[in-house]
């Protein structure tokens, strides 16, 4: 072998198998936000059918919900790249480490803002597609690209984008926007900040160290659990502003009065715990992280339920 030919461990290196290639991709659109997203979908469905929609509707609408919200979350890895190499939490995302090109990333957002604006649009209603590029745009322009990295509010307007699922559920059985629908939308964008805050204050050392000035880094432990338990109340009685907008039975309202107590409960454990100065491994800030999830599935779990049990009487 002379000194110009290539040594046979200089050649480049294989690139990745097809699977691996596809589950990088699909883990830039965020699949466990776009599950969370789904779950208050098909609920609002049910209540604006107030019964069984089209079975067609359903997958479509999913699909198309799924395709958008995939788009806003591939975006946001892509603008987000630089800060989530500096995030523990992050530092495994496709973009974080080369796994994926900043390049085909960006493309692959812009495709899925396409097909998904396209596919609402054609198979479910032109309403629902607006309103999922709004909440695409508002998510990428308005929070990624202007909220997160400037202000300690950034979660409570930025959330907003997560809390267009049921709108677009709502227009996509009856081609417009009522006030149950609204209420819904409340109620989400009041549980977004006890729901995000606690996950903010496990990480905070994370945000802090990637410059981004989520309100547990800025702000004692005190000051956000007492915001998060303000959020609760007004996030429980929205939903409690459903039974009479949308004539709601006693399953849905067990279920919200039920599950908003334990909620309310868990906020007052936190602050209890931040009065007293607890350190992080005792506050348990992702206790009441994790029950926020299990709040938003009964509570629409009980909204799909109640007027399936009105069409059955």
């Amino acid at each position: 072998m002379t000194a110009l030919e290539p040594r046979a461990d200089a050649a480049a290196a294989p690139s990745p198998g097809l699977a691996v290639t596809v589950r990088n991709y699909v883990a830039l659109t965020k699949p466990r936000i776009i599950e969370l997203l789904l779950v208050t979908t098909v609920p609002t469905m049910f209540l604006a059918q107030r019964g069984l929609p089209s079975l067609w509707l359903v997958i479509a609408t999913l699909v198309g919900g799924a395709l958008s919200a995939g788009s806003a979350n591939t975006l946001n890895c892509y603008i987000d790249r630089d800060i989530d190499k500096l995030m523990h939490r992050t530092e495994g995302r496709p973009l974080a480490t080369g796994a994926i090109t900043p390049a085909a990333a960006l493309r692959f957002g812009i495709a899925l803002s396409v097909v998904s604006t396209l596919w609402l649009g054609l198979l479910v209603n032109w309403l629902s597609a607006a309103l999922s590029f709004g909440a695409m745009a508002f998510y990428v322009g308005v929070y990624t690209m202007v909220l997160k990295r400037r202000t300690a509010q950034n979660i409570v307007w930025g959330g907003a984008a997560g809390c267009m699922p049921v709108l677009i559920g709502w227009s996509a059985v009856t081609d417009t926007v009522a006030w149950p629908a609204v209420i819904l939308f409340l109620v989400i964008f009041f549980w977004t900040p006890p729901h995000y805050w606690p996950l903010s204050m496990r990480f905070k050392d994370d945000y802090a160290n990637a410059g981004v000035p989520m309100l547990p880094v800025v702000a004692q432990d005190v000051a956000v659990a007492r915001q998060v338990v303000a959020y609760s109340w007004a996030m429980v009685a929205a939903s409690l502003a459903l039974v009479p907008v949308a004539d709601m039975g006693w399953v849905y309202l067990v279920g919200a009065v039920v599950s908003g107590a334990l909620f309310i409960g868990e906020a007052h454990r936190l602050l209890a715990r931040a009065k007293e100065g607890a350190a992080a491994s005792v506050l348990k800030p992702m206790r009441l992280f994790h029950f926020s999830i299990s709040y938003l599935t009964i509570l629409f779990l009980a909204v799909a339920v109640d007027p399936l049990l009105h069409l059955a009487l």
